[in-house]
């Protein structure tokens, strides 16, 4: 029997959670919990800073995680990410120290689920060694407890969050190779559907040459034989062949047609291409906006605007952190393709472009088009860029 297919991203969050829930279990058995601080001659209030500091580290690691998997980050909103870490890590101690257990230690556990998708690998660990070895002060506080049995409690929950952390990690490699297998699967549609019109444009092309050489000559040959044999029969045949020569030249003439008809549709459409590219794109929603009939006669300019599309959604993804992005392509008055582009991502102050940038620039100058780019911090990124429909001289 198959298994059934679960996020694993939000399932780890839900465990993260639920295992935050065990953690508060002690906290339902108020009236033990208070007369064993009495006991210790601790006050009873400290149940409610306890109590607090549990709740407060729940609502943190919420907002933490409610986006956990998404793209990379604003600097603003890393930084709040960092923070909030922090603060979990010492709410965390607080709770230990308050309830004199290792419960600070099993919610260190729980932050260790979201290091790797905050932090990375490298300083992930690091953080992960520093919050495991910041108790070996409060586990040495406890009464009977030497610094190596507190360095041996620290070391034992060191194992347990390094395995939360190494399953975290690899979901978070999971997540980011399902998103370029879904970017190469768009990509591969995209060039299908492009080689598909190239092949259909040979093809009506073939056809085309196949008519005007072979049908096209034979019917031509057809009427000259026709218009000898008119010269050298009369009565009734005479008759029959007039007949049968302007059958030939009526076909002639169909023909014609036809071959200037294929040769008139006789160009790539690009809208089915664009459309794979486009679709699908998980975190970003693109509002395509295309002309009636989207075509290019040369299969290179078509091949240059499907690599643009593709540059300008791959950074809209990986460094505008966009939500929205608006994707247009026209045909300009003075025999020009326009590409019109502009997201709601977070911009910058001075761009710096990168080797996609540049490679579309470079692109489209070598068929004498341009590229413009406006952007600024938190304004978005807007790009527009034209080619020409036919060489410049």
């Amino acid at each position: 029997m198959p298994t059934p297919h679960f996020n694993h991203i939000r399932l780890l969050r839900y465990a993260s959670l639920f295992t935050y829930a065990c953690v508060g279990i002690p906290l339902l058995q108020y009236d033990t919990v208070v007369a064993d601080m009495l006991d210790r001659g601790r006050p009873a209030w400290f149940y409610d800073v306890w109590l607090g500091s549990y709740l407060a580290f729940g609502l943190v690691f919420w907002f933490l995680t409610h986006d956990l998997g998404s793209r990379n980050a604003s600097g603003l909103r890393r930084l709040v990410q960092v923070a909030s870490l922090l603060l979990l890590n010492l709410l965390a101690i607080a709770v230990g120290w308050l309830s004199q257990s290792g419960l600070c230690a099993l919610l260190l556990v729980v932050v260790s689920v979201a290091l790797p998708w905050i932090l990375g690998l490298r300083v992930g660990v690091a953080w992960m060694i520093l919050q495991n070895f910041s108790l070996l002060p409060l586990f040495a506080s406890w009464p009977n407890y030497s610094v190596s049995l507190a360095a041996w409690q620290a070391i034992m929950y060191l194992g347990i969050s390094a395995t939360t952390f190494v399953t975290s990690l690899i979901a978070r490699q999971q997540a980011e190779a399902r998103e370029d297998q879904r970017r190469l699967n768009a990509e591969l549609r995209a060039t299908r559907a492009l080689l598909a019109e190239s092949s259909r444009l040979g093809e009506r092309m073939r056809i085309s040459r196949e008519l005007h050489d072979l049908v096209g000559h034979h019917l031509t040959a057809l009427s000259l034989n026709l218009e000898v044999a008119s010269h050298l029969v009369s009565g009734q045949a005479h008759e029959h062949v007039r007949q049968a020569q302007s059958v030939a030249r009526l076909l002639l003439s169909d023909v014609r047609e036809v071959v200037s008809q294929l040769r008139e549709h006789d160009s790539i459409d690009l809208t089915a291409a664009l459309e794979a590219l486009t679709e699908g794109v998980p975190g970003l929603d693109i509002h395509l906006q295309l002309p009636p009939r989207f075509t290019v006669d040369d299969p290179r300019r078509a091949q240059l605007l499907l690599r643009c599309a593709q540059e300008i959604i791959t950074n809209a993804v990986r460094h505008a952190n966009a939500r929205n992005l608006w994707l247009s392509f026209e045909r300009t008055e003075d025999s020009r393709l326009a590409i019109h582009a502009r997201d709601d991502g977070r911009g910058v102050i001075q761009l710096k472009p990168g080797n996609g940038l540049t490679g579309m620039r470079e692109r489209l100058s070598q068929f004498g088009g341009q590229l413009d780019i406006v952007t600024s911090r938190d304004q978005g990124f807007a790009l527009d860029a034209w080619l020409p429909l036919e060489a410049t001289p």
